[in-house]
């Protein structure tokens, strides 16, 4: 058991130098005296809280640096003591702590020790703010401390916008494709005119003379009959070729939609009824007005009802929704949504249904769709299709509703 020398009564440390708080002012140098006439160091520390210090992480930084201060005094050849709850030094380091070669020991490894704390403060108080506001204005958020995590989310948040970007590119690209099409079927609109629509008049008109002043039997007259029905196919198809080929300027102003949708249904009322379809218009209240050209929305919504009564046949059923709603990026929009019974659109066509001339009935010219498509397009909307084989095909016509108080008052 080691022997101790009686050390004198520790005094005051205000006696002798100012207090001396350790690193993060949480351990005090309360009392120190000496030991025996070798003057040895009797040191008595006392734990105080420092006020405005409440994290439980300071704390624990504190301890720990308490800890580090007494292993380096240790590396120092000053091993300590805890006798009557101060630290002391035994009686054979006595000596040895008054030896010049223990002081420059000592000395080394506080500077090491301060140098290593100092390196530590300035990473967590310069540097660690500095990366984090270089990592918040790179990703354009806020850094939680889990850097590993942040780019994670980065890079998903990257790979989706690259493939945004590449959806983006591909409707472009078939934009452009539609573009040229459409510029082709322009060039050749002209010669149409001239070549086909001209003399099929002539056609018909004398056909239609010759039967007013011939006396036909049955059988002649349904010949006359098939004639006269394919005459006026290729004079709609001639007339939807010109009519999509060079749209009309638009005629804008204050359009109910209701209204378009009314004296749509009034249009095509004996139409209807000869397929005897049966039509239900779902409308809870009479939908905002829109600024458009009333003509040529009545033309889009004549092409989607024939459509859907053709594709039906007959005894269908058609329902026509009106809707309103926020819809992305438009804000405020009015819905239109014409439903079928008929079969619907095969999965394989449905990229095809807009396509300028492609039809699947027998008789179709295949520009009504593609019509309707560019209408609502030119208004700031657009036309979409959802079917499902066997389950009816639903046409979705969204338009931009006007932005002043008209929206509260429909």
């Amino acid at each position: 058991m080691a022997r101790h020398r009686s050390c004198r009564p520790a005094v005051p440390r205000d006696a002798r130098a100012p207090r001396a708080p350790l690193p993060n002012g949480l351990f005090v140098l309360e009392k120190w005296g000496t030991c025996g006439g070798d003057g040895g160091p009797t040191m008595n520390w006392k734990l105080i809280p420092p006020g405005g210090i409440t994290s439980s992480l300071r704390l624990r930084v504190g301890l720990l640096l308490f800890l580090l201060v007494v292993v380096s005094m240790a590396a120092a050849a000053l091993p300590l003591l805890m006798v009557g709850g101060r630290l002391t030094l035994p009686e054979p380091l006595a000596d040895f702590a008054a030896n010049p070669a223990a002081d420059a020991i000592a000395l080394l490894c506080t500077i090491l020790f301060l140098a290593g704390l100092l390196g530590v403060v300035i990473y967590r108080q310069v540097l660690g703010p500095i990366r984090r506001l270089a990592l918040e204005g790179a990703f354009g958020g806020e850094v939680t401390g889990n850097e590993v995590e942040v780019l994670v989310g980065r890079v998903r948040h990257l790979l989706d916008t690259m493939h945004r970007t590449q959806a983006q590119l591909e409707e472009s690209h078939e934009t452009l494709r539609q573009t040229e099409k459409l510029a082709l079927v322009g060039k050749l609109a002209a010669g149409v005119a001239h070549s086909v629509r001209n003399p099929l008049t002539s056609v018909k008109l004398r056909l239609f003379s010759l039967e007013r002043s011939l006396t036909l039997d049955t059988q002649q007259r349904e010949d006359f009959e098939v004639i006269a029905d394919e005459i006026r196919h290729l004079d709609a198809i001639v007339s939807n070729f010109l009519e999509f080929s060079r749209r009309p300027k638009l005629r804008m102003q204050t359009v109910s939609p209701s209204d378009v949708v009314d004296n749509t249904l009034q249009l095509l009322k004996h139409r209807i009824e000869s397929f005897n379809v049966q039509v239900q218009l779902h409308r809870a209240e009479r939908l905002p007005v829109v600024k458009g050209d009333p003509e040529q929305l009545k033309e889009a919504l004549v092409n989607l009802v024939l459509n859907a009564c053709e594709a039906m046949g007959y005894d269908g059923r058609l329902d026509i929704t009106e809707e309103r709603g926020i819809i992305n990026p438009l804000g405020r929009a009015v819905v239109i949504r014409i439903a079928d019974s008929g079969p619907g659109v095969p999965i394989d066509r449905r990229d095809d249904i807009f396509q300028p001339f492609f039809s699947t009935k027998e008789e179709g010219t295949g520009l009504g769709l593609p019509i309707a498509k560019s209408i609502f397009e030119e208004h700031g909307g657009w036309l979409h299709l959802h079917s499902a084989p066997g389950r009816g095909a639903t046409f979705v016509a969204v338009l931009p509703a006007l932005k002043d108080d008209s929206w509260l008052r429909s």
